[in-house]
């Protein structure tokens, strides 16, 4: 299981980052992103704290890698941001995108996929044709989520990106011990998606792109 959007108690997450990565060994995790809400009011402070769990790697079996999720940012103010935390050493940058659960500024999916600075749009909602077509011209993935309420969108998000050639990827915007799931149970996200077999494996091996 490689999964990139994760949280800790640096933002809304239950768990300290040693605790969280911990799990994700027991759960076959190759690699893990700890991505946690920022803004431009604690994007130095989730960097700066985070990357420190990279000592784990020299005891436990896992890539680290140390970004954010960019979160309710007015779409105007992503690109700097994305630029500021990549600069201050963020190796993945997420963003929160148009999920149907939250009051996301609209736009967001938009601003989002025009960015180089940009890994994955979040759990990206209705997202249009257009957004996912610059979003494979920009290498921006698309992701389908495990999380709950956030995946109510899954079908559309896959049909859209199947149909642009959009990049997808399984997620799992763990917030709790319970929300982190096994490569199995990512399968099932995926063909729950709509995906069929082969379509779910290739999805599933596009966040290779994410290991050393």
């Amino acid at each position: 299981m490689i999964d990139m959007h994760t949280h800790t108690i640096f933002s809304d997450g239950e768990l300290i980052p040693s605790e969280l990565v911990r799990r994700a060994v027991v759960h076959g995790y190759r690699a893990i992103g700890l991505t946690d809400h920022a803004d431009f009011t604690n994007v130095e402070h989730i960097i700066r704290n985070v990357s420190k769990a990279k000592y784990l790697e020299d005891e436990l079996d896992i890539q680290i890698k140390v970004g954010v999720e960019i979160t309710h940012v007015p779409p105007r103010k992503i690109a700097p941001l994305a630029k500021k935390a990549k600069e201050l050493g963020a190796e993945i940058v997420v963003v929160h995108g148009e999920t149907i659960n939250e009051p996301v500024m609209p736009g967001t999916n938009a601003a989002s996929v025009e960015l180089e600075d940009v890994d994955i749009l979040g759990h990206p909602g209705f997202i249009t044709l257009e957004e996912a077509e610059n979003a494979r011209d920009n290498d921006v993935c698309l992701e389908i989520t495990a999380r709950n309420g956030h995946n109510r969108t899954n079908g559309h998000v896959a049909r859209v990106g199947m149909e642009t050639g959009a990049t997808l990827v399984v997620d799992t915007d763990s917030h709790s011990p319970g929300n982190l799931i096994t490569k199995d149970f990512a399968m099932k996200v995926a063909m729950g998606a709509g995906l069929n077999e082969k379509q779910a494996r290739d999805v599933l091996n596009n966040s290779q792109r994410f290991l050393d």
